[in-house]
């Protein structure tokens, strides 16, 4: 039976440590595709001397035209998806995300009782309009460091539609931009 056990335990061993190799070279190979993904290439001209123009970030399209038509309804099916780490209910609690009852206008990172990044809490001021059209274009590119693991919504008609939304669930909603 000591043999028997050995084998066992030898094969365990040799198991995890091909699963273990396995694992470091996946880890490898999409971590160097991850790298080359995300880097910019900047073509420098023959003999260096000229400055390469540095790559624009894309222009967000504005949300504050759309927002006086935009549809609450349709926001807040669009929400759905956001449902599984937010509430919006007044007085709901934090899940993954903090509640984000009345957050058009409030201040950024401070729902109570959430743990929020350094980098929203450096950030400070108000959720504005602008501020959430881009934060929910894409989280990470609005804000480097947030905790918010979501890709965000790339149609801006129905950024407009989640903001009416979040918009509606307040107290007194906040006014809409100036055209």
């Amino acid at each position: 039976m000591g043999g028997d056990f050995h084998k066992v335990w030898g094969s365990v061993l040799v198991a995890l440590t091909v699963a273990f190799a396995i694992g470091i070279v996946i880890n490898e190979a999409t971590h160097a595709e991850h790298h080359e993904a995300n880097a910019y290439k900047i073509d420098v001209p023959e003999g260096g001397s000229q400055v390469a123009a540095v790559p624009q970030a894309p222009v967000l399209e504005p949300v504050g035209p759309l927002l006086a038509s935009a549809d609450a309804s349709a926001g807040e099916r669009a929400f759905r998806r956001c449902g599984s780490c937010h509430t919006v209910e007044k007085g709901g609690p934090n899940k993954i995300g903090p509640n984000l009852y009345n957050i058009v206008g409030s201040a950024k990172g401070a729902a109570s009782g959430f743990a929020y990044s350094d980098a929203i809490k450096a950030m400070g001021g108000e959720w504005t309009y602008a501020d959430l059209n881009a934060f929910l274009a894409k989280p990470k590119d609005f804000l480097a460091g947030t905790k918010m693991n979501f890709n965000g919504i790339s149609n801006v008609k129905d950024r407009a539609n989640v903001i009416a939304y979040l918009r509606a669930n307040a107290d007194t909603p906040a006014p809409l931009p100036a055209q």
